[in-house]
């Protein structure tokens, strides 16, 4: 949800992840986008009824609950790069397994990682610090450069607007094993990073002071 008044917090955070968008493509620097959302796990109680022709599938009202597992999502959205990491839970040591992840495993030769995300508390660089040792958690900081979107604007956050995709795509259906969720997560990535390239974002700072200018303060004399 976009505030509805005046907030210097905001656009200042909106302005800065903008910037950060309009970068050129550094394969050096490469900027990134994460974000993480649950996916409930559902179990039929009774066999849906198949589709047929003119008819579709359909599923019993009742279910039941079987847990929740947790959806990492990474893309780069000028390389065109989608990483999908199914967890068994979203906690911090999960979110900084995940970091360690992304710049050991998918970008080991870069010289510095821009990383877009919310300001949710367990984002923050000081985690690392509790599930490694401290050389290994400054390693890590040293190589990552953190960006913020503003409180209430997830949505300047690429990786949720992929997110949203991989849900609608493939993940609507109920599902009650973790194991499905992975197979399918999978399966679109694979898909997705063949078929589309980079992310042609249009919302620039200049567009943003002219539809939301209630946002911007006004000046002080």
């Amino acid at each position: 949800m976009i505030p509805v008044k005046e907030n210097s917090d905001f656009v200042y955070h909106m302005e800065h992840v903008l910037d950060v968008y309009k970068r050129p493509y550094n394969k050096s620097n490469p900027v990134i986008c994460i974000d993480e959302s649950p996916k409930q796990l559902i179990a039929e109680i009774r066999n849906p009824i198949p589709m047929e022709r003119g008819k579709e599938k359909k599923t019993d009202s009742e279910y039941v609950r079987k847990g929740v597992c947790n959806i990492f999502m990474m893309i780069e959205p000028l390389g065109g790069k989608r990483i999908v990491k199914i967890t068994d839970q979203r906690t911090k040591k999960d979110w900084a397994e995940w970091i360690k992840e992304i710049v050991d495993t998918e970008y080991p030769t870069a010289e510095k990682i821009t990383l877009v995300q919310d300001n949710l508390n367990t984002h923050k660089p000081a985690v690392m610090y509790e599930f490694f040792e401290p050389i290994e958690a400054k390693r890590i900081i040293d190589k990552l450069e953190f960006i913020y979107t503003p409180k209430h604007g997830s949505w300047l956050d690429i990786a949720e607007i992929e997110l949203n995709v991989l849900h609608s795509q493939c993940l609507k259906k109920r599902m009650e094993e973790k194991e499905q969720v992975v197979k399918a997560a999978n399966a679109w990535q694979r898909d997705r990073n063949n078929k589309t390239k980079g992310v042609n974002w249009q919302f620039t700072t200049e567009r943003a002071r002219i539809k939301l200018k209630r946002l911007y303060p006004t000046i002080l004399t």
